[in-house]
Order: C-alpha cells, then sequence, then structure tokens
C-alpha cells in the first residue's frame, strides 16, 4: 500500500512485526512510539476518540513491512474532568527498517504532504544519524520545548531479569491483576493516576483487544479500603523475550508510600514467569523529571538510548 488510510488494528500488528525485527537487530534505532508495547497501546487508548485524526502510510518490500508513518492530525480531547484541550500541531510515529534507509525522505515527505500548512513535530532517536540528518535536510530542528533542565526529550531505559528483589507492599495492600479487578476497576485507576484524562471503559477495549494484551500481566496495587492504588501493563514480545512497562502510574494519595516500587518488582517477575529475559520502560530524561527516572533506577533500570524531538514550524 502506498496511499494514505486510516490506522486499523491490522495495521498495529505489521508494526509491531517491523519493531521486533528491529529489536533482535538494532533495538537502540527503535522510535519511542515505535516499539512494540507502545504501538499496542498508544492505539488501544486513543483509537475511539482520536481515530478520526490518523493518518497512516506503509511501504513494502517482497510482502514484509519495511517503513511506516503515523500521522497524528490537529483534533480535541475531551478528559474526565469536562475539560477540552485543542491539539493544533501534527505529531508522526514512524520507523524505517536501517536496509531501507533511503524510505526515511518518503516518509518525511509523505509526512509534509498530509500535515501541510501545520506545524509539524517527530522524535526520532539519537543513535539514527542517517535520520536525523534526512530531516535536517528537510527543515526540521530541534524542538526549543525539548530543551534545558524541563525537556520533554524521552529516554528509554533497560534491564535484565536475571535476579530480582522481592517486593514489599505496606500492611493492608496487595497486589491485583486486571482479570481479578474487573474492567470498571481498571479505568478507575489510570483516570485516577492521570487525572485529568481522557481514558474511558471504551479505551480499555480496545486496549485489550490489542495484541498481546494480557490481563495477568495488567497488574494494580489495591489499598486496604479497595481503591486501586497503582497500575502498570506489560507488553511481553515472545519473539525477543522482552517485556515493557507501558503506562506506570499511581494515584497521588498514594504516593511517597513505595507502592510503585513494590509494583515494578512484582510485575518483573510475573514477566519474568511469563518468558521474558528483559524489560524495558521509558520516562522523561531531562533533569527537571527526576520523578520517574529515580523510580526506574531505583528497581535496577539504565539509560539505553533517548530520543531527539524535532519541529517544523510554519512559514
Amino acid at each position: 500500500m502506498d496511499d494514505s488510510e486510516f490506522m486499523t488494528a491490522a495495521d498495529v500488528q505489521l508494526m509491531q512485526a517491523l519493531a521486533q525485527r528491529m529489536v533482535a537487530v538494532r533495538p537502540d534505532l527503535v522510535n519511542s512510539d515505535a516499539s512494540f508495547g507502545e504501538l499496542a497501546w498508544n492505539w488501544g487508548k486513543g483509537h475511539a476518540s482520536q481515530g478520526g485524526s490518523w493518518r497512516r502510510r506503509l511501504w513494502f518490500s517482497g510482502g514484509e513491512l519495511v517503513a511506516w508513518g503515523w500521522a497524528q492530525l490537529p483534533h480535541r480531547v475531551r478528559r474526565n474532568d469536562g475539560s477540552v484541550k485543542d491539539v493544533t500541531s501534527a505529531y508522526l510515529a514512524y520507523q524505517v527498517d536501517p536496509d531501507h534507509g533511503e524510505l526515511v525522505d518518503e516518509v518525511i515527505g509523505w509526512y509534509d504532504g498530509v500535515a501541510d500548512g501545520i506545524e509539524r513535530t517527530v522524535v526520532p532517536q539519537a543513535a539514527d544519524e542517517f535520520a536525523l540528518k534526512r530531516w535536517a535536510a528537510h527543515g526540521y530542528g530541534t524542538d526549543p520545548d525539548s530543551l534545558g533542565d524541563t525537556g520533554s526529550w524521552t529516554q528509554l531505559n533497560v534491564r535484565d531479569l536475571d535476579e530480582l528483589e522481592q517486593p514489599v507492599l505496606p500492611d493492608g495492600f496487595r497486589f491485583r491483576t486486571a482479570d481479578e479487578a474487573g474492567p470498571r476497576a481498571v479505568v478507575q485507576a489510570h483516570v485516577d493516576a492521570w487525572a485529568p484524562s481522557p481514558y474511558t471503559a471504551e479505551a480499555y477495549e480496545d486496549v485489550r483487544r490489542t495484541l498481546p494484551y494480557r490481563g495477568d500481566l495488567h497488574v494494580l496495587v489495591e489499598a486496604p479500603d479497595g481503591t486501586m492504588a497503582a497500575s502498570t501493563i506489560m507488553w511481553l514480545d515472545e519473539a525477543n523475550r522482552t517485556a515493557e512497562f507501558e503506562p506506570v502510574g499511581t494515584h497521588p494519595d498514594y504516593r511517597r508510600r513505595g507502592l510503585g516500587r513494590a509494583m515494578l518488582l512484582h510485575g518483573m517477575s510475573r514477566a519474568r514467569d511469563a518468558g521474558a529475559r528483559h524489560m524495558t520502560v521509558a520516562c522523561l530524561g531531562a533533569p527537571g523529571h527526576p520523578g520517574a527516572r529515580g523510580l526506574y533506577y531505583s528497581v535496577g533500570f539504565r539509560e539505553f538510548t533517548r530520543d531527539v524531538p524535532l519541529i517544523k514550524t510554519v512559514r
């Protein structure tokens, strides 16, 4: 296919297959929104509310997907507190197989066309020197919002699962799975952690339909009063024996009690039992965003690679 179309669940599976091949040979080139788990999460949580503003293009070689672009065009986001956020710029998630690097220019040309007249952003990986040169040649520069102590760039963190601490929860708290807690509690846990949030029961149903979602790898921490105080989903890539945390969140009333740390350790143990040998998680990397990064470092993660937010303004 070489035309622009709306994103489908079948498209996501093709993109995930490319992500798996990339992880096997050049994991440092997997773009921040192009990982196996991130693709599933982003499509699932946003399809119902934002899918009408998405466009995608796929490039094949010999029947195998070798590049793709997913343009998220201006749209309106309605959140659970009644507020509305208007997104006025375009964002591109994309991936190109390094054996087909010439397609980077085609991806850029397609994006410039589908988002013509709109401010455009994209986040290639810092390790992808070839792609960075091609984006620069097409007029993309460093996004000013990504600079400084409160910059918006993201780093990917990794650790192996050979040795894990035993998780410790405060008295009265316990681990649950999404299968045990049920959809209503799962959705509320996410909304509480990320309020104000556009997440809904319909969005969760789309998440559950994505591959490789598993309710037993969606874990939560239940407080003594029955509140789901923290939650995370783990996305297992069986081909590469890796798993990814996305998202990770804690209810604001239950932060700084060690729940997130215990949940991550518990989750990694479940992922290892399911066959994973390595774990990844992303976070903001700038110095002014130490919270999540410190949490992940405390359970053994270390930075593996980072992205480079780029922007092309409207003239």
